[in-house]
């Protein structure tokens, strides 16, 4: 049993951390958090190429998967936690991630769907661009206008389906004919739902101003905000953790903390992440290894109207974003 002046520290500790993250997310407003919208209402935004050259798509996806333990152990008063880890999947480097690897043949077994689907990566799409019309009151544009833009898989297949119109002949994220995209917040069943959203049918060209901010700031490159690439290390530790979390076992700090841990707990003693800040998320889930900003994109992946999972099968070739953005090159080749 605790004694009074533990508890008292505890829960000082705790307050501490939520002011901490508090002033953190007051800071950085670079992620435009439409999902804060008012329904019925409209944000116009304007996405932007990639700043990495070699990515033929003006997004990257992120694939993460969460793991759920029965608490954590030694610490009872964390009943329920989850751990949100990267799939090496989204490298798109031939690289297999050892937990879907276990999961895919569940698929096979009616009576494992459901737990597969439990374990399944969840995948979000980062954007970069400008907010040209914004319904949120109060939102404080940064000093760098270019923002970051989390898009759920419920608007991701209005963007591909858009760039598929024989009637777009230029990229959307050109500077002088390119299109902006209406997000578009509306409600259904209980849920947020975004079904309406879509592109303009007028081409518009950049003002100067967002030329200038292009100029000063550059674009970023995507691929530096999606997490780290576990190492060999690390896959071992994402296997073990996932075998636990299968076997309703606790959460051990001990053993994973400084590779991945829930929201609020602290790193072993020892370890090299002992003295890094915590993560401040909104959401009971942790990496610790991911970018800051991440924190951020936990509560706007959270927000997200949850989407039945789809038995992994090969996408059909015309689906994929490299091959719907050659087709609109190819239109402009054509019309040349």
């Amino acid at each position: 049993m605790p004694s009074l002046a533990e508890i008292r520290a505890r829960i000082a500790a705790q307050e501490n951390k939520s002011n901490t993250k508090s002033s953190t997310t007051q800071s950085d407003n670079s992620i435009y958090p439409h999902w804060n919208m008012d329904e019925g209402t409209t944000a116009t935004i304007r996405f932007l190429a990639d700043g990495n050259p070699k990515n033929p798509d003006f997004w990257v996806e992120k694939q993460i998967i969460k793991l759920p333990f029965n608490g954590v152990k030694g610490h009872p008063e964390m009943k329920q936690v989850v751990v949100q880890v990267p799939c090496v999947e989204m490298y798109n480097d031939g690289s297999t991630c050892p937990i879907l690897a276990e999961v895919r043949p569940w698929y096979k077994d009616e009576t494992l769907k459901e737990m597969a689907n439990k374990y399944w990566k969840k995948r979000s799409y980062i954007f970069q661009g400008f907010v040209r019309q914004n319904p949120l009151g109060d939102d404080k544009t940064p000093a760098n206008p270019i923002r970051k833009f989390i898009i759920s898989p419920q608007i991701i297949p209005i963007i591909k389906s858009g760039l598929m119109d024989p009637e777009i002949m230029e990229l959307p994220t050109d500077y002088v004919h390119g299109l902006d995209f209406n997000i578009k917040k509306s409600s259904k069943g209980g849920y947020a739902d975004y079904s309406t959203s879509n592109w303009a049918r007028r081409e518009t060209a950049l003002t100067e101003a967002e030329q200038a901010a292009i100029e000063a700031f550059g674009l970023f490159d995507l691929s530096t905000f999606l997490p780290k690439k576990p190492s060999e290390a690390e896959l071992r530790i994402l296997k073990e953790m996932f075998e636990a979390s299968v076997e309703g076992e606790p959460y051990d700090n001990e053993r994973w903390g400084q590779y991945y841990r829930p929201w609020g707990l602290d790193a072993p003693a020892g370890s090299q992440t002992e003295s890094a800040p915590l993560p401040t998320r909104t959401a009971p889930v942790a990496a610790t290894n991911l970018p800051a900003w991440e924190d951020d994109v936990a509560a706007a992946e959270a927000s997200f109207t949850s989407a039945p999972v789809v038995v992994p099968t090969a996408s059909p070739s015309s689906d994929k974003a490299a091959d719907i953005l050659a087709m609109i090159k190819a239109r402009q080749q054509k019309a040349a």
